[in-house]
């Protein structure tokens, strides 16, 4: 896929952007940036919209992509919505799942089976970002199953018949927050998945939230970045999670 470029503006457009810029700098919002927003605008529902979620979620709808975050309490995500500058909706899983062309998964990952009993069949088709770490000490015996297995292997049987990409699940929710599009060398975030045209648009979708793709492989090479690895959330830049992993 082709690297995000600036859209074209009208003289008047212009002018209200540096208008927008100037006062975002004068009140320290940005670094003094004006950052590219994305020529391929997608559709992301996002399933579970809590730290994580909500942090990318944020991040792509900055760089011009229409995010809807869903929760089971829907009426609580109105900050998300408001941080958004018009580009985001809120409502139910099942909601997102019908708006997203891409959906992101970002729940505690002994939910995952149900997420998958429930929606598999309406993601059937869609590309799928799951970015969910087992903890045995949160979701019991099956995260210790997962981690045995490699989790992308096992999303994969919870999640059939989606286009699933393992990716943003070796990074914090806070380096989402505080180091996208950072100066100097970016954080690199290790993505892999079995369609390549999935993650392709993985790749991309990362490059806009503010970070450096790093493509691993396969699904079945996700384990080498799951949660306990040497290279999760360590903020190691793409030439060091490279050669981390040997690739």
């Amino acid at each position: 896929m082709k690297n995000s470029k600036l859209p074209r503006f009208s003289r008047r457009t212009f002018s209200r952007s540096l208008m927008c810029l100037g006062i975002a700098l004068g009140s320290g919002l940005f670094a003094g940036v004006l950052r590219a927003q994305t020529s391929n605008s997608l559709r992301i529902g996002i399933i579970g919209s809590g730290r994580m979620g909500g942090a990318v979620g944020l991040r792509l709808a900055e760089a011009g992509h229409e995010v809807f975050f869903s929760s089971r309490n829907p009426e609580q995500l109105d900050n998300l919505v408001e941080q958004s500058n018009g580009r985001a909706h809120a409502g139910y899983p099942a909601d997102a799942v019908a708006f997203g062309e891409v959906i992101l998964i970002a729940v505690p990952y002994g939910a995952l089976p149900q997420i998958g009993r429930d929606y598999a069949a309406a993601m059937a088709g869609k590309i799928v970002i799951d970015c969910g770490n087992p903890r045995a000490d949160r979701d019991g015996p099956m995260a210790d199953e997962a981690i045995a297995r490699g989790t992308g292997v096992a999303s994969a049987e919870y999640l059939p018949g989606t286009r699933l990409v393992r990716a943003f699940n070796a990074i914090s929710s806070v380096e989402v927050s505080r180091e996208a599009h950072r100066s100097g060398e970016l954080i690199g975030v290790p993505i892999a998945g079995d369609d390549e045209e999935a993650v392709g648009t993985v790749v991309q979708l990362v490059r806009d939230a503010g970070f450096d793709p790093v493509i691993v492989g396969g699904l079945e090479r996700a384990r080498e970045f799951d949660r306990g690895t040497e290279v999760y959330v360590r903020g190691l830049t793409a030439v060091e999670l490279r050669a981390a992993l040997n690739l």
